[in-house]
């Protein structure tokens, strides 16, 4: 008799013993394993499972499984090459190419090489997730009345009403028949740009921006134009300018914690944007990303564009996912007047609605006692974090520029010390251990000068952030760690940083 716990060592018990059965024989039932090798039945079920995947058995539900017979070689190769030729044959009325640069995104989501330790992330570490509060409130929902029926397209009420809550704040200028909920704030950017630009049109957005957000507008066949943003956020006269020379009648912009930047929309401005947004009749898409990462120091919070805006003008983007799981992919839009219903329009033609039981358990976390309290510890540890990498920066790395250190979102913004490659600083990173994310695909245009951006909220601890910036020292060449000066954390014209 064996003692055997895990799937592993399961696994290699019965591929070794593969050889006693002939090709398509039957292997002994679950029950005979269980009892053989005095396992759980999901341990069983789990190993063979593995196997299956392996190519080695198969096994056909109410019947067993089976050793598998050997594959025979499969049909030569088709020639695909003609793709190549209709995947980028333009149409007459194509103005820009149809492919998509999807790089910026995959930079956040790609799950670095084992022991390198993850500084281009975009998500909170599962140590900073609300995972036993998402747990229950997803086992409480699924016990809701009519937990799987459909829907609303729309959202359900009570979901649509927090969020209403939330984005329109104390004055409680957006209702819940304002708001459409959504799969999350890319889905919720995707369909914006498409309900609001057409193919071809130009789409306005800060310099440098959100990968994520060129990528939606080039897959759309817009064309994205830069408006420079400094500490202050965008800046209204190069706004105007842009307006009036392109015609364009959107601009999308991240008016809290910037992406990647961490700038913050100062109050002149804010109002400043509305006004010539309205004066060019256009739209302002706010993505509204990170409210819900602000540090412990950030203070009070300047209210949503949404929440000034009584013309229209503004269309707004929240989501959950980035202060709670990356698989929690419920947001919202917010928007006043004839537009709501082509946004809605476009989402029920792209994917009918947000599935009920993620609204419900989504209504569920953010009503439960867990949820305050989860985002007082988000905002302690993100401050915690910021400081602990500029100060490792500062030390190991005083070549490298912070002009701005924010204090809100989940990442610092660097110019590279010595010749300032961004690619030559990505690439000696991560042959050093450390994957961070090249600045280039932060701009649509030529880039004023190179950026790396460096994320503080995957990472399982601020000791892995002070290893990373030590591996950094110890690992990137001289020529990216030399001097310049005035390089060191603060704001512009070096400056001490909000939160030093």
């Amino acid at each position: 008799m064996y003692e055997r716990s895990s799937v592993a060592e399961l696994a290699e018990s019965l591929r070794s013993e593969l050889d006693r059965y002939p090709a398509g024989g039957k292997l002994p039932s679950s029950r005979a394993m269980v009892e053989r090798y005095r396992v759980s039945p999901v341990t069983v079920s789990r190993a063979l499972a593995q196997l299956a995947a392996e190519g080695l058995v198969v096994t056909r539900p109410g019947a067993g499984a089976f050793r598998a017979r050997p594959r025979t070689s499969g049909p030569a190769p088709g020639d695909t090459s003609w793709q190549e030729v209709a995947l980028s044959a333009e149409g007459a009325g194509d103005v820009v190419p149809r492919s998509v640069d999807a790089s910026g995104v995959a930079n956040s989501l790609a799950v670095p090489p084992a022991g390198v330790i993850e500084l281009n992330g975009g998500y909170l570490h599962p140590t900073l997730q609300p995972e036993r509060a998402m747990a229950a409130a997803l086992a409480r929902a699924g016990r809701r009345p009519g937990a799987w029926g459909r829907p609303p397209m729309e959202g359900l009420p009570e979901l649509r009403d927090w969020f209403a809550r939330e984005i329109g704040g104390a004055v409680g200028s957006v209702g819940a028949a304002d708001v459409l909920i959504t799969a999350g704030g890319q889905s919720a950017l995707t369909t914006a740009v498409r309900a609001l630009a057409p193919p071809g049109a130009p789409i306005l957005v800060e310099s440098p921006t959100y990968p994520g957000l060129l990528a939606i507008a080039r897959a759309s066949g817009c064309r994205p134009v830069p408006v420079p943003v400094d500490a202050d956020g965008v800046r209204p006269e190069l706004l105007a300018a842009a307006f009036e020379a392109t015609g364009a009648r959107v601009f999308v912009c991240q008016p809290l914690f910037q992406n990647p930047t961490g700038a913050v929309l100062s109050a002149a401005r804010r109002t400043e944007v509305l006004r010539i947004a309205r004066a060019a009749g256009a739209f302002v898409i706010e993505d509204d990303y990170a409210r819900n990462l602000a540090h412990e120091d950030a203070g009070p919070l300047p209210a949503t564009l949404a929440a000034q805006d009584c013309d229209g003008v503004v269309v707004h983007v929240r989501s959950l996912t980035k202060a709670t799981s990356a698989s929690l992919r419920v947001g919202a839009l917010a928007a006043r007047g004839p537009v709501l219903d082509r946004l809605r329009a476009i989402q029920v033609v792209d994917s009918f609605f947000v599935p009920r039981p993620l609204q419900e358990a989504a209504l569920e976390l953010v009503g439960a006692p867990a949820w305050p309290r989860h985002l007082r510890a988000v905002a302690a540890e993100l401050r915690h974090r910021r400081e602990v990498l500029a100060g490792a920066l500062r030390r190991e790395l005083p070549g490298a520029e912070l002009t701005h250190l924010p204090t809100g979102g989940f990442q610092l913004w660097v110019r590279p010390g010595g010749d300032g490659d961004d690619a030559a600083f990505t690439a000696a990173a991560l042959r050093a251990g450390v994957a961070v994310t090249p600045g280039r695909p932060y701009f649509c245009a030529e880039p004023p000068a190179a950026h790396v951006r460096l994320s503080f909220a995957g990472v399982s601890g601020p000791g892995e952030l002070v290893e990373a910036v030590q591996r950094l020292r110890g690992g990137l060449p001289g020529e990216l760690l030399g001097g310049r000066a005035g390089g060191r954390a603060g704001g512009p014209g070096g400056e001490p940083g909000g939160g030093a």
